[in-house]
């Protein structure tokens, strides 16, 4: 099934100040969830962004300020955000049946939070390159085993141009300039 920007919601998970600078490419995927978030603004598709347990690791990274203005942030301590009842009650006023993950770590809080959504009835996917975990390979093992469960991957590309879903728009112009920036 095609990603609709109608349908869908970014949902980002934990990238935060105290845990980004020990997540292996934490650079890189903190580029790629700027580019879904300005992506989303300009799009209309509602943001979460969530903060475990933030009063240890911090709020989210400060790269990510400007961009989440827009968003709700809610705090857990839960590794899973739909343990959060305030998750939970969000996703459900959102509407929306397609849940887009982008975040930290890999096989900890987005397993847990991809998984709990596919158990829950939704369309989810997983933006493989705007994950991290401190270790490549668990990344790599979060991936395959959410994969194995139903949980689709993407890329950051794969969304914005399913998002936008036909060239020569004003948005498409305005857009697609974003993934070629470094």
């Amino acid at each position: 099934m095609l990603l609709d920007r109608d349908r869908s919601l970014l949902m980002v998970i934990d990238i935060q100040e105290r845990l980004a600078p020990a997540i292996a490419g934490a650079e890189a995927v903190i580029a790629r969830t700027r580019l879904l978030l300005e992506a989303a603004a300009r799009l209309g598709v509602p943001v979460l962004a969530t903060e475990q347990y933030p009063k240890g690791l911090g709020p989210s990274d400060r790269r990510l300020d400007p961009l989440l203005e827009g968003a709700t942030v809610l705090a857990k301590t839960s590794f899973s955000a739909l343990g959060e009842p305030a998750v939970r009650q969000w996703l459900e006023r959102s509407g929306r049946d397609q849940i887009l993950l982008a975040g930290m770590e890999t096989h900890i809080c987005v397993l847990q939070t991809a998984l709990a959504l596919r158990a829950a009835g939704h369309m989810t996917a997983v933006i493989a390159d705007a994950v991290g975990s401190r270790r490549p390979e668990r990344k790599a093992l979060g991936l395959e085993r959410m994969a194995a469960n139903g949980v689709e991957l993407v890329d950051s590309e794969m969304v914005l141009f399913e998002w936008l879903g036909e060239a020569g728009t004003p948005q498409f112009k305005e857009l697609s300039r974003l993934v070629r920036e470094p």
